[in-house]
């Protein structure tokens, strides 16, 4: 198993995975239609895309956990 120390690269490996798998078929499908070779197509634009998306979650998600931080209100447990 993996330290729980890497959480945020274990995270955001599956954070760039899904979302490039998922954004790819989507705008690919609306680029080109759905034509015989799609999976190629589709395989291609992920691939690039997850190259991109990987090190760029890494590399934005402290700065969007520091944003969202400071939009969440702070409640105060009062016993």
């Amino acid at each position: 198993m993996i330290h729980p120390r890497h959480q945020h690269i274990v995270v955001a490996f599956f954070m760039a995975l899904f979302m490039s798998f998922l954004m790819s078929g989507v705008i690919s499908a609306l680029n080109v239609g759905i034509p015989e070779n799609f999976l190629m197509i589709w395989f291609h634009a992920w691939w690039t895309a997850f190259i991109i998306a990987f090190p760029s979650v890494l590399f934005v998600a402290p700065i969007v956990r520091r944003i969202s931080n400071r939009l969440i209100r702070k409640i105060e447990h009062h016993q």
